[in-house]
Order: structure tokens, then sequence, then C-alpha cells
């Protein structure tokens, strides 16, 4: 398989704030995400939806082309070392992704629902499906509900990033992750959920 990785150092910060566990949250999503990657999709492009400046999934994960999305501009040196594709665009004005239709074998959204408000979700993910191609998969990662306050707590003792725990507009449950899902259209019977990082965050994969 054809690999766009490069020997590069792991920039040292992984998100926008400071945190001491921002650096292993976010290698436990990544590894999370990569678990739920079936080896055939790899060979295809994959979509990262708000990657932000650190792309930390996409420099430890490999396809054959990648892409990334942010309303945040990413550093061109970055993206070079990293064969990253960026662009430039903000969902919260405009959340259709400027991307033909069927091109992605998987899209990621790694923390990011939990940015936007419910509805808002549900348009990016429906927009997520019609980029997938047929047999694509969609893997989302957000905190889970019950443990909005002690993300408020962590952060305040600096153990997680003020900036983006402040930023939450919305805290998912499994339900209502899963029906955000199927409102985008991903099938039901074709959804798998779960928990990880002490049931603190939920994960869920849709299928085209």
């Amino acid at each position: 398989m054809e690999s766009n990785e490069r020997p590069v150092a792991t920039p040292a910060k992984v998100t926008r704030g400071h945190g001491l566990l921002e650096r292993w949250l976010s290698r436990e999503r990544t590894n999370r995400a990569n678990l739920l990657i079936p080896k055939q999709l790899r060979e295809g492009r994959v979509l990262d939806i708000g990657c932000g400046t650190h792309p930390y999934f996409l420099a430890h994960t490999t396809f054959r082309q990648k892409f990334s999305l942010d309303q945040i501009a990413m550093p061109s040196e970055t993206a070079a070392h990293h064969g990253i594709t960026h662009t430039t665009h903000d969902l919260d004005k405009d959340p259709r992704l400027p991307f033909e239709d069927g091109i992605f074998s998987v899209v990621t959204l790694l923390a990011v629902v939990e940015h936007v408000e419910p509805e808002v979700a549900v348009q990016i993910l429906r927009e997520a499906y019609r980029t997938l191609v047929r047999g694509g998969r969609l893997i989302v990662t957000t905190p889970a509900g019950w443990a909005d306050g002690l993300l408020h707590i962590l952060a305040k003792v600096r153990l997680v990033s003020s900036e983006e725990i402040h930023e939450h507009a919305f805290a998912y449950t499994l339900p209502t992750l899963a029906c955000c899902l199927g409102q985008a259209g991903f099938e039901l019977k074709k959804l798998q959920c779960g928990s990880f990082e002490l049931w603190m965050n939920l994960w869920a994969v849709g299928e085209k």
C-alpha cells in the first residue's frame, strides 16, 4: 500500500490551549479511530473535519491520501510534513463540505460535534454521508454527557484545555448521538456505538 507518512517528530502541542492530559486524550481518540478503520478503506482518502492546527490523528494514521478541514488555516509546513491537503472552511457559517459526492472512504469528526448545536451537527453529518463512497465509514468521538461537569472541573485545574471545554455547545449521550447519525442518513442497523476512556468519551461509526 502506498503511504504518505514521513519520519517527522510529533508536534509538542496537540490541541488549542494547555492541559496535562491533552496528549493522552488525543492519543486515545486516535487509537480508537484507527481501530475502527478496516484495512481496505485505507487504500482510499480520509477527511478529518475539525482537525485544528495540530493534526494528531492524521499524523498517526495511514491512508493513500489525507485531507483535513477546519475554520483555522493549518501551517503549510505542517500539512506538507504529514502529506495533508488542507481546506480552510467555517462550518458554523456554511455546513456544506466543499467536496464532491462519494470521494472519501473515511470521514472523521474527533471531539468536534460537541462544539456545535445538534441541528448543525446533523447538517455536517449529512454532508459527511454525501461525500463518502458506498461502504465508506464515518467515525465520530465526543465526550459523554455525564462527564461535562467533570471536564469543566479538570479545565480549571489545567488537566484539560479550557479553550476547548468552554466552547462546548452540547453534551451527547449514545442515544442522542445515534439519533443525529440517523437523521443524517446513516441506517441505524449499520451503526456501531460504544464508550472509551473510562466511559467519559463516546464513539460511533456509521457506514454508507
